[in-house]
């Protein structure tokens, strides 16, 4: 923790702020290790605050304790605090703040002055720690158990909700402290929704289904998809499954320290537009996981910065025929010194279940 307090007073002082204001629940977290649902942070270049209100006193005192506990009303702001601390110029998450908040601050403190942090604590969360990288491989290796399990119950008749459901009961008992974003379980034409949350459809032999899903772990992401077939996969099936697969593989295998997420896309992009499925491929490659089931870097038209070891991203490729469904295949990955480290397992061969 300390690490991290001390890159974000590298900041301060560089931005000469008498103070940082976090109050977005990831950035909050991530400076303190803080679980609660409301409070701000205030980092100075010799204090440490946490502002919120008496239901989580000994939350604070717990999760915090290098933190002072500022009290206020659960219907007050940290304003009050703001102005008698007397900071004149303080850095704020400009990306999340309201703009009624942001008036607040500058109606109700005299001569304030706002400075926007231009996302810099998604910046240096985007580097990950070994405490950190250690607890993304367990909601990895969770969502790998998950895909054993979840094979097993795929039939025609069952639900995609259905499916869902036992998938994310499954992984809780495994020991999952809650899903990294709501399941995508899409079968037949759905599967051609690239976010088809799970619905009341049916499965049906023949269809795709995509299951897209991921756990929380230590307050920390996982993210996979894996596609199968129910009964025997076609040739159009088969045929646009292994053109997935190779840009998957292709992209995948070019991650190092150094590459920029566009090169990446660009590859994947490449191989699927060369089998002539350019047009089905519509969205970016990947983007990093951490604290956020989506943060930096981009891996995809946006990442133009070179990635960096202790970035964690996806690599995603997919093609989306409305008419037939959607394949998708993706992993976890772990940029390292000398290039990468999979941190999903599941094997990506296609699995056709028997009916």
């Amino acid at each position: 923790m300390n690490q991290r307090i001390e890159a974000i007073r590298q900041w301060i002082s560089q931005e000469k702020v008498d103070a940082v204001l976090l109050n977005k629940p990831a950035n909050r977290f991530y400076a303190t290790g803080f679980t609660g649902s409301a409070g701000t942070v205030v980092i100075t270049p010799d204090e440490l605050y946490m502002i919120t209100d008496f239901r989580y006193k000994s939350q604070v005192q717990e999760q915090s304790p290098d933190f002072t506990y500022l009290e206020i009303d659960k219907h007050e702001t940290a304003i009050k605090y703001i102005n008698n601390l007397g900071f004149k110029r303080v850095g704020i998450e400009e990306e999340f703040i309201s703009y009624s908040l942001a008036m607040s601050y500058e109606d109700q403190i005299p001569g304030i002055e706002l400075v926007p942090m231009k996302s810099q604590l998604t910046k240096i969360r985007s580097v990950k720690s070994a405490e950190e990288v250690a607890s993304v491989k367990k909601a990895a290796a969770l969502a790998d158990e998950g895909w054993d399990m979840i094979q097993k119950k795929v039939r025609p008749g069952v639900s995609e909700k259905e499916l869902a459901l036992e998938l994310e009961v499954y992984m809780r008992k495994k020991g999952a402290n809650d899903v990294s974003f709501k399941f995508i379980v899409a079968s037949g034409t759905r599967s051609a929704l690239p976010h088809g949350i799970a619905s009341d459809k049916l499965i049906e032999a023949g269809d795709f289904v995509v299951f897209d899903y991921g756990n929380l772990v230590n307050g920390y992401c996982s993210d996979m998809t894996r596609t199968l077939v129910v009964g025997q996969a076609t040739d159009q099936q088969k045929e646009i499954y292994d053109t997935v697969l190779k840009a998957q593989i292709a992209s995948l295998e070019a991650v190092k320290p150094g590459i920029t997420g566009t090169e990446l896309d660009l590859i994947a992009r490449d191989i699927i537009t060369e089998a002539g499925y350019g047009d089905y491929f519509g969205h970016g490659l990947g983007h990093g996981v951490g604290i956020e089931i989506h943060e930096l870097p981009h891996v995809n038209h946006l990442g133009t910065e070179p990635l960096i070891p202790g970035n964690i991203i996806t690599i995603e490729p997919g093609i989306y025929l409305p008419e037939l469904g959607g394949v998708r295949i993706e992993d976890l990955v772990l940029v390292t010194e000398n290039g990468y480290e999979v941190l999903s397992h599941s094997d990506k061969a296609l699995v056709q279940i028997p009916v």
